[in-house]
């Protein structure tokens, strides 16, 4: 040992990697030598979440569709919502963009732990308010950052939200249960602090368009709220067991509504080139002459589908497929 007590000098490291690579100093003794080891940096955040992103696309995905319908159904408008990809910033950035006033709203999500927000931009709030009232759909334009909202707009507030409230925990179903409460709402996003500046947050930013006017709806998930269930968002959506049936169920029917629907069906024996001239000095009992194709060409609403031959069956005129077309060529 060194004069210090605690480290070995250069001699001794020299005759312990001797003996290490001659063999004859063992190097499996010792304590929880069947442990496995993973490098792991301290200094180096992780925030790729270790997840599927499209496992949170997915969830957004089915909220829009729920979410339409249920805006329609209670406020008789139905925007057009476009999400974007799943963004992972800090706190602080994503806060430095937005502009007062807003609906801000901070909800927790039982059972996961710590709060997310629901922002809405004052133009979904007035277009769905002069929808309400039997307008056009009209947006505000430039509000003041001090303008508050009336008891009228709070009104349409809260059924907006409680139409995105149930919206979310329906698509969130397949993956957890999922109760959203709404606990406080701002029109000063720099007033809902969920999480300190440097923490990271999950962006989900919905684009919302209904007529001229556009707006947007973000959703944001503190990182850390996520983070336990980061093992389910690894794998895609699973539909729960009533999901499956109910597709069944769907399926069936639909099968079964689409083989009711009429369609349109021709069969070509054959065609002839002419000229308007010879048409139009054409007259009864003229006999035209062209060669016939060996097969005679089924269409279905416009659709080259089959090859078939023309016969008879009993009394009536008849055709027996010979040839299934291609039809995603035609389309």
């Amino acid at each position: 040992m060194s004069e210090t007590g605690n480290l070995l000098s250069n001699e001794e490291i020299d005759a312990l990697t001797k003996d290490i690579r001659s063999g004859s100093l063992p190097v499996d003794t010792g304590y929880n030598t069947s442990a496995t080891i993973r490098k792991h940096d301290l200094t180096n955040e992780d925030s790729s979440l270790g997840v599927n992103v499209s496992s949170l696309d997915m969830i957004n995905e089915r909220f829009i569709r729920l979410f339409r319908l249920g805006l329609l159904e209670v406020l008789r408008t139905s925007p057009r919502i476009n999400p974007t990809r799943v963004q992972l910033l800090k706190f602080g950035e994503y806060m430095k963009d937005l502009r007062p006033p807003l609906s801000v709203n901070v909800i927790r999500m039982n059972p996961l732990r710590g709060s997310a927000l629901v922002l809405i931009d004052p133009n979904v709030i007035f277009t769905s308010l002069d929808n309400f009232f039997g307008g056009f759909g009209r947006g505000i334009g430039q509000l003041a950052p001090g303008r508050l909202f009336t008891p009228t707009e709070t009104r349409v507030i809260n059924i907006i939200l409680d139409v995105f409230f149930k919206s979310l925990k329906e698509a969130w179903l397949p993956l957890l249960p999922i109760e959203f409460e709404h606990v406080s709402s701002e029109i000063n996003p720099h007033f809902a602090q969920i999480a300190d500046e440097n923490d990271l947050v999950i962006v989900n930013h919905f684009d919302a368009e209904c007529g001229n006017n556009k707006g947007f709806l973000d959703v944001v998930y503190p990182y850390s709220s996520l983070k336990p269930i980061r093992d389910l968002l690894r794998s895609r959506i699973q539909a729960v067991d009533g999901d499956k049936e109910s597709e069944k169920r769907w399926q069936t029917e639909l099968s079964s509504a689409v083989g009711d629907s009429e369609l349109e069906m021709r069969v070509i024996i054959g065609h002839i080139k002419a000229t308007l001239n010879s048409i139009e000095t054409m007259k009864e009992n003229d006999v035209l002459y062209f060669k016939k194709s060996e097969f005679a060409r089924v269409m279905i609403n416009d659709i080259p589908t089959f090859d078939a031959r023309i016969g008879t069956s009993g009394p009536n005129v008849a055709i027996k497929i010979e040839t299934i077309l291609d039809t995603s060529q035609e389309r």
